[in-house]
């Protein structure tokens, strides 16, 4: 539970609140706003004295990305090591932990000013970044194509057809179950004859090829009886407290998750991670895979007291230790993280589906990632990342996959699951072989910007008002900005041929060659195949 007290100190002089208990309240001021805490739902931000939120990050992080950060327009600022639960009610924020301090201050005036300093403070920038190619050229998946079936012919024949429709090579994500069992990193012979020439076919294409992950184990596999008897799986709770490690290694726990129910490995514990990136490099070496897919690990999974090799661990680590297994290998993504920002992890939001609505969660979403550090950033696949909504031809909204291609062409990453010269008019088809060479065209300013956030922790993609602090654009969720001089407004609304843009200060010119004064709002026509983007030209 949650301590009721509050510890009340005085402001030191460089503004910071250090709460040495359990909780903190702060009052909003009036024209503040918030952001930080979850990926997820940054679509529900920015949060200000009107709104009522209530978000817990101990073992769970809503299945994305998540950081124990709050930011405000105002300079303000709240963090703690622990995981915090945050509360927004009638014009308060009370923020919590179950230990460890919370820290608040205020630093500037305004998100880019605390930003900054957070950064710098709690999550700075090592100087990597991910592979290259993730932000270069766009990124290929087979999981909607294939889902379960995934296997030499097809994978072939979907690389195939990317080089043949025209569509330049980039990353290819062969996705969940090439292999035989969870665990048993080790190609399907059933479905594999020749992975090491099936690997070779791909890089002679220009493929990096990336393979799928995840920390389950298949019940009663080879390997789950190895592990089990090494003691490198999670454990059921103990039932009394002089059981001993050695005495309990044979019961693994039993997880459930989205493919049944796995038991799952002990990342706490160094063999287990030793064990696991042996592995992971055992693929690279044997068969020339270039980098892997993490999948899972989401905090719930560690939760309702399974037993670690190290006993002080709260479910939020064992994100963590997953997600550190990426730093050996350039070529990553992960859907899930507990504070990693700054570290050079690609991070993709969550799936979404094949809805209106969720694609225009799309762009606060990413600026949600982007202003608590995650600057490696890649949205959902193009169209969604639900396979069930591709299985019936008469739910498929082409206008829909065109508008989610337009707005990923100009975020870090960019990535196609489903085949669009599958599933779309020639028409349509076209529009989004145009974004994807948009990207391609895009790549070095991209990677540029990539290369400045390594150094600097400064976002590749930003929301409005961090851009530009002194504009009121706090509450736009419908355009961001490419660095600091290109803003990106994409059509998320259905059946929509126009649509309004705020220009701040300055002489702007459009994707369409037209040139606009700043320091109003525009209504421009915004045709299917257009993607409005504008550069500032003349400050």
């Amino acid at each position: 539970m949650y301590a009721k007290h509050i510890l009340i100190v005085a402001l030191i002089p460089v503004l910071q609140l250090v709460a040495n208990g359990d909780e903190l309240k702060l009052t909003i001021q009036e024209g503040e706003f918030w952001w930080g805490g979850l990926s997820s739902v940054g679509h529900q931000t920015p949060y200000d004295v009107s709104s009522s939120a209530s978000h817990d990050l101990f073992g769970d992080n809503k299945g994305n990305q998540a950081q124990p950060l709050l930011l405000s327009s105002k300079g303000r600022y709240v963090w703690s090591e622990q995981p915090i639960k945050y509360v927004f009610d009638k014009g308060t924020i009370t923020v919590s932990t179950r230990s460890g301090d919370i820290e608040s201050g205020r630093k500037g005036n305004n998100l880019k000013d605390v930003y900054r300093y957070v950064s710098k403070t709690y999550f700075p920038s090592d100087g990597r970044i991910p592979e290259k190619l993730l932000f270069t050229q766009p990124q290929y998946n087979t999981w909607i194509e294939l889902m379960y079936d995934q296997n030499e012919e097809d994978i072939l024949e979907y690389a195939q057809a990317i080089i043949d429709n025209g569509y330049p090579p980039g990353v290819l994500m062969i996705d969940d179950n090439w292999q035989e069992d969870y665990g048993t990193w080790e190609f399907s012979p059933r479905r594999f004859k020749d992975p090491k020439g099936m690997m070779k076919k791909l890089h002679n294409m220009g493929f990096q090829v990336m393979l799928w992950m995840c920390p389950f184990v298949s019940a009663d596999s080879a390997d789950f009886r190895y592990l089990a008897a090494e003691g490198m799986l999670l454990l059921d709770p103990q039932k009394t407290q002089d059981i001993l490690w050695a005495n309990t290694k044979n019961k693994a726990a039993v997880i459930r998750w989205w493919n049944g129910a796995s038991a799952c490995l002990d990342l706490s514990n160094p063999k287990t991670q030793k064990w696991f990136q042996s592995r992971l490099d055992y693929l690279v070496e044997e068969y020339g895979v270039d980098g892997f897919k993490f999948d899972a690990g989401d905090a719930r999974f560690y939760t309702n007291g399974i037993v670690s090799f190290n006993s002080d661990d709260i479910p939020n680590d064992h994100t963590t230790y997953f997600a550190e297994l990426g730093l050996h290998y350039p070529l990553n993504e992960y859907r899930a993280s507990w504070k990693m920002a700054g570290l050079p992890i690609a991070q993709r939001l969550r799936d979404k589906g094949h809805r209106w609505e969720d694609i225009a969660k799309l762009i606060p979403d990413l600026m949600s990632q982007s202003v608590m550090g995650y600057a490696y950033t890649c949205p959902d696949m193009i169209g969604g990342g639900e396979y069930r909504s591709f299985l019936n031809s008469a739910t498929m909204d082409e206008e829909l996959v065109v508008r989610s291609a337009q707005v990923h062409a100009l975020m870090p990453m960019m990535q196609f699951s489903v085949a669009p010269w599958r599933i779309l008019s020639e028409e349509n088809n076209q529009i989004c072989l145009d974004m994807a060479k948009l990207h391609q065209k895009m790549g070095g300013e991209i990677l540029k910007l990539a290369r400045q956030a390594s150094r600097s922790g400064e976002p590749i993609v930003k929301p409005m008002t961090f851009a530009f602090p002194d504009g009121s654009y706090e509450s736009i969720k419908d355009q961001f900005v490419l660095g600091n001089d290109i803003i990106v407004a994409p059509v998320v609304e259905q059946g929509a041929r126009t649509r309004s843009v705020v220009l701040p200060d300055g002489e702007w010119k459009a994707d369409d060659g037209k040139v606009y004064q700043g320091g109003q709002s525009i209504r421009i026509n915004v045709p299917l195949e257009r993607l409005p983007y504008f550069t500032l030209v003349k400050k």
